[in-house]
């Protein structure tokens, strides 16, 4: 079993800091059973499910310290990877940003947990790979997709008796469709924690109606356009951005919300008005574990009020360096929106581009966050609230904070799953000004 109860889990942690005779240990255990599906050219070609459980301990001498990991919990296995952490840390150099583990705290239990997506077998995800390749069959179209789904538990305890124990799931699908001459192509994708908020044979419709509808694009001259991001799309290009929300980052002049002459632009305006951030770890659909990574307890925390930044991460050692409160990590980002969906945005649209998604995004600076990428799989020339026809893709120059800057209306929000590993982020469609193209791409 890699989903241990919360008595199994204790007890094993529980030896494993009484073996230590470190200044301070904690151990962590971290288990789940993953499954998954895949299919190609209209074919399953893997599908597995796979079992772990690994505990980790680290542990401290004064600045001193080691990490060390193993898969067997019997005594004799627990002892020796206690022994091996100690030596590790007194082999190792003193650590100038060390900071002690946290002291008891309080956890209010979030809602990660989906029996529905535990209880997922393999006939389920036969299921799921059967409802995408046959309709794609039945039409002359080409699929190939993913479906992972997971269940497993984290539990910790420390020498000075901090503890908790918490469940969770989550399933990612995603299926990209092609025309069989390959000049048409389609996406979707879903991240859910409850398998009940998901439906393959709905969602496949959407990406073989834009695989279809992409072929013969043309093309459309670089330059700067209205745009409609689908959620999918925005996603790429936010989840880069908040990685500069970091305050050391920004204290040291390395980021886009550093300050002229010094520290960080908490409190400034930063995006236009429509433009609100928050992290909330029971957030209904995208809750996230009620601790961050060092133990710190997570609460609702408000990012982006109306434009203006009003908090920032701060690492447990740069808030005492810095004389402020230690905050958790969030595990979440939730951007609010409107109730409009994307068909909604377009209607209102006299002349734009629907971008279905974006790819390959990498920086080109860090201090404006300027990023280049390219969209696909759907891209679509919007003329008096229609869709006119599928054009040749982009590749784009843009700033998330520029393009933040640039809102001229949000759609509903919708779960997507960040790079991070079961990172949910909830964002809406998003209809923005003035957004560069510099080049076409030939891709599809």
């Amino acid at each position: 079993m890699s989903i241990l109860s919360e008595a199994q889990a204790k007890a094993i942690l529980t030896k494993v800091v009484g073996f230590s005779k470190a200044d301070e240990c904690t151990a962590q255990l971290t288990g789940s059973t993953r499954g998954n599906v895949r299919f190609a050219r209209n074919d399953v070609s893997t599908a597995g499910i796979t079992d772990n459980i690994d505990l980790s301990v680290q542990v401290a001498f004064g600045k001193r310290v080691g990490i060390a990991t193993i898969n067997q919990f019997d005594d004799a296995a627990l002892e020796r990877v206690v022994r091996r952490a100690e030596e590790l840390a007194k082999l190792a150099p003193e650590n100038p940003e060390f900071m002690p583990a946290v002291d008891r705290q309080t956890y209010t239990p979030t809602p990660t947990f989906s029996p529905a997506t535990a209880g997922i077998t393999a006939a389920y995800r036969a299921k799921v790979a059967s409802d995408s390749i046959a309709p794609c069959r039945a039409e002359k179209l080409i699929a190939a997709g993913y479906l992972e789904d997971q269940a497993g538990f984290v539990a910790f305890l420390n020498s000075k008796g901090n503890y908790g124990y918490q469940t969770g799931t989550s399933a990612d699908y995603t299926c990209t469709v092609r025309t069989e001459d390959g000049r048409g192509s389609g996406w979707v994708g879903h991240n859910v924690q409850d398998v009940a908020n998901f439906n393959a044979s709905e969602d496949i419709r959407v990406a073989m109606r834009k695989a279809s509808a992409s072929a013969d694009a043309k093309a459309l001259e670089p330059g700067k356009y209205t745009v409609i991001l689908e959620p999918a799309a925005a996603a790429g290009l936010i989840q880069f951005m908040f990685f500069f929300f970091d305050a050391r980052s920004a204290d040291e002049g390395r980021s886009f919300l550093s300050k002229k002459g010094g520290g960080n632009k908490l409190g400034e305006q930063v995006f236009g008005p429509q433009v609100n951030f928050f992290a909330d770890p029971a957030y209904p659909g995208a809750a996230v574990y009620p601790w961050d990574e060092e133990g710190l307890p997570r609460t609702k925390m408000p990012i982006v009020e109306n434009g203006k930044l009003v908090n920032m991460e701060y690492s447990r050692y740069w808030s005492q360096k810095q004389g402020k409160p230690a905050m958790a990590q969030p595990g979440n980002l939730i951007m609010t929106g409107g109730t409009k969906s994307t068909a909604d945005l377009v209607r209102t649209t006299e002349r734009g581009i629907l971008v279905s998604r974006t790819w390959y995004i990498r920086m080109v600076d860090p201090q404006t966050v300027l990023l280049t990428g390219l969209t696909r799989d759907g891209t679509f020339y919007i003329e008096n609230g229609q869709i006119k026809y599928p054009i040749k893709n982009f590749r784009f120059n843009k700033s998330p904070v520029i393009m933040l800057n640039n809102v001229e209306e949000l759609g509903k929000p919708v779960r997507v799953k960040g790079d991070e590993a079961d990172t949910p982020i909830i964002v809406p469609p998003m209809k923005l000004r003035d957004f560069t193209f510099t080049s076409l791409s030939d891709a599809v």
